[in-house]
C-alpha cells in the first residue's frame, strides 16, 4: 500500500470513510472525483480532500517523508514504507544492559540498500558516524526502537535523531504477532544463519572482547548484522499483510503497485 491510496490524513475521513472511498473506485488521489457520491463525505469534506491531494503531492514529489509522518495518525506510519522502502535505513544496536544512563552501546548495524555497516564502540562508534547513517534516510525501522534504541543512541552521544521511525513491533502486534524479534521471526518463517542468540549473551560476548577475545567481537557483531538485515523482511512482509487487511479487504479490487 502507497501513501497515494490514502485518504486517512484528511481531517473529516476516519477508517470507515476511507473504506467506503475505496470501494467507489477511488482507490488512489488520482481517482477521486468529487462528484461521486460516497456516504460520510460531503462537500467540506471533498473540498478537503482535494486541498490535501494537492499539496501532498508537492510533499511527496519532494521526498518530504517528514511531512507525511505528520499528515499519518501514527498507527498507520505503516503506510510510509512502500514509497520511502529505498531510502529506509534499518538499525539495531547492542548494548551492556538496559539502561541507557548508566550502561554503553557496544556495536549499532544498518542495513540500506542492500548494504549493512557495523560501528563498534572504541572503534567508530561515535556521534559524527551515527549522524552519518542517519544524515540523508527517508525513513527509519527498527523493532522497539522508539522505546530503546533511539532514546539509548541519543543519551548516549548527545543526539537528536528526528527522522520519521516505523518501529515495527507495533505493526507487528496489529497484526496478532507479539513476543520479541526472534519468535516473530519464527512464526513467519524468517530462517536465521546461525544459533540463536539472547540480549544476555551479546553482553556476554562483548565481555569476553574486553579481555582479549576478538572471535568473541566477531560473533557479536554477525548476530547484530542479522538482526539488522532480518528488519528489511520483516517490514516487507507485515506491510504486505497490512496492505491484504487493510486495503484490499477495505474494499480496494486490485493490489496497489
Amino acid at each position: 500500500m502507497r501513501i497515494e491510496n490514502s485518504f486517512i490524513p484528511v481531517e473529516g475521513v476516519g477508517e470507515t470513510t476511507e473504506r467506503r472511498l475505496w470501494r467507489a473506485g477511488a482507490t488512489t488521489w488520482e481517482s477521486f472525483d468529487p462528484a461521486v457520491d460516497v456516504a460520510g463525505v460531503g462537500s467540506t469534506t471533498a473540498d478537503r480532500i482535494e486541498s490535501f491531494i494537492a499539496e501532498a503531492l508537492t510533499h511527496l514529489d519532494d521526498g518530504d517523508s517528514a511531512y507525511f509522518d505528520r499528515a499519518f495518525p501514527s498507527g498507520e506510519r505503516w503506510r510510509l514504507y512502500e514509497n520511502f522502502r529505498a531510502d529506509t535505513c534499518f538499525f539495531d544496536i547492542e548494548t551492556t544492559g538496559l539502561d541507557e544512563h548508566r550502561d554503553r552501546v557496544t556495536t549499532a548495524s544498518f542495513h540500506r540498500d542492500g548494504e549493512t555497516t557495523t560501528l563498534v564502540a572504541g572503534e567508530d562508534l561515535t556521534a559524527d558516524r551515527l549522524r552519518e547513517q542517519f544524515a540523508d534516510a527517508s525513513l527509519l525501522a527498527t523493532f522497539n526502537g522508539a522505546r530503546f534504541d533511539v532514546p539509548f543512541l541519543e543519551t548516549s552521544f548527545g543526539i537528536d535523531i528526528d527522522t520519521p521511525h516505523l518501529d515495527l513491533m507495533y505493526p507487528c502486534k496489529r497484526v496478532g504477532l507479539s513476543g520479541g524479534l526472534k519468535p516473530i521471526e519464527s512464526q513467519i518463517g524468517i530462517d536465521r544463519d546461525r544459533p540463536d542468540l539472547s540480549g544476555r549473551d551479546a553482553v556476554r560476548l562483548w565481555r569476553e572482547y574486553e579481555r582479549g577475545d576478538d572471535d568473541a567481537l566477531d560473533t557479536l557483531v554477525s548476530y547484530n548484522r542479522e538482526d539488522t538485515e532480518n528488519l528489511r523482511t520483516l517490514a516487507d512482509t507485515i506491510t504486505a499483510t497490512l496492505h491484504d487487511d487493510v486495503f484490499v479487504a477495505g474494499g480496494a479490487e486490485t493490489r496497489s503497485n
